[in-house]
């Protein structure tokens, strides 16, 4: 073990590490947070009792189980790297996750999403239309660049770097997603979807949670908008294998989760059972 290595190091080096993470931009948020509790102090005394600390502290901030597993897990990966990889540790604490309650597929009606659409400013109420077309991730959506577009073949492509899965993600493109398209031409040289000339960033703005409550629609992300996609083609019909390619989903599971929104081709065989009221009747 090196002597004297703190978690300012650490995360110094994870984050030269990670730099090519699609989800960097998360860890830096955690980050932020864990150093107000850790910054400065020797890796190998953060132990049992501090982690059980920051678990309490950041529990008590008044978010979900699954906010603190992902501050509790970041704090576990960056303490295993210090340990495994750059031997800065003899070995590290037990980090123990809270459960989680599994969550029901949150999504809108076409009725919801209209009304949303209507009360969204026009950039944000741009960037839904075209994630409710297309089921792309937030981050593929705000940094989506003409150089990606080919509105002649009516497709889009998102890049193997820009894409969780590491794998490109080829991404036809229907007819609202083309109309939103064709209405932001000349907007910004570089950038699909602009404000006031600058990078969209942040869509969960304070304009978000307005056009929501306007809305009435209550409990809904903006990553909601990929579920509300994926919902409404698995119900049209939509073979669960094609939703997964068209989504950029790596593993068959995820899209699995679906399943039970489009059961027509299970209609038929329903009736395969006898009528136990005419049978009684």
């Amino acid at each position: 073990m090196l002597p004297g290595k703190t978690w300012d190091e650490a995360v110094q080096r994870w984050l030269y590490e990670q730099s090519h993470k699609a989800s960097l931009h998360s860890d830096k948020s955690i980050i932020r947070w864990l150093d107000t509790h850790l910054s400065g102090l020797p890796l190998s005394d953060i132990d049992r009792s501090v982690i059980a600390a920051i678990h309490h502290k950041k529990l008590a901030t008044g978010v979900a189980n699954g906010t603190v597993n992902r501050t509790l897990a970041l704090l576990r990966a960056i303490l295993l790297r210090a340990a495994h990889d750059w031997e800065w540790l003899d070995s590290t604490p037990k980090v123990r996750l809270l459960r989680e309650p599994i969550r029901r597929i949150r999504y809108l009606t076409r009725a919801q999403a209209i009304r949303l659409l209507h009360e969204l400013p026009e950039h944000l109420c741009d960037m839904a239309t075209f994630s409710l077309a297309t089921g792309l991730r937030k981050s593929n959506v705000t940094g989506l660049e003409w150089s990606q577009v080919d509105m002649k073949r009516a497709l889009a492509w998102i890049h193997p770097d820009q894409a969780k899965g590491k794998k490109a993600i080829a991404v036809p493109l229907n007819a609202d997603a083309l109309r939103v398209l064709t209405k932001r031409v000349g907007g910004h040289q570089r950038l699909v979807f602009s404000y006031k000339g600058h990078h969209i960033e942040k869509v969960s703005t304070a304009a978000w949670y307005k056009a929501l409550k306007r809305a009435g629609i209550q409990d809904f992300r903006w990553h909601d908008l990929r579920h509300t996609w994926a919902s409404w083609h698995v119900q049209s019909g939509t073979p669960l294998y094609v939703v997964q390619e068209l989504g950029g989903w790596e593993s068959y599971e995820m899209v699995r989760r679906y399943a039970h929104l489009g059961v027509g081709h299970l209609a038929v065989f329903a009736n395969n059972l006898s009528s136990l009221m005419l049978q009684s009747a």
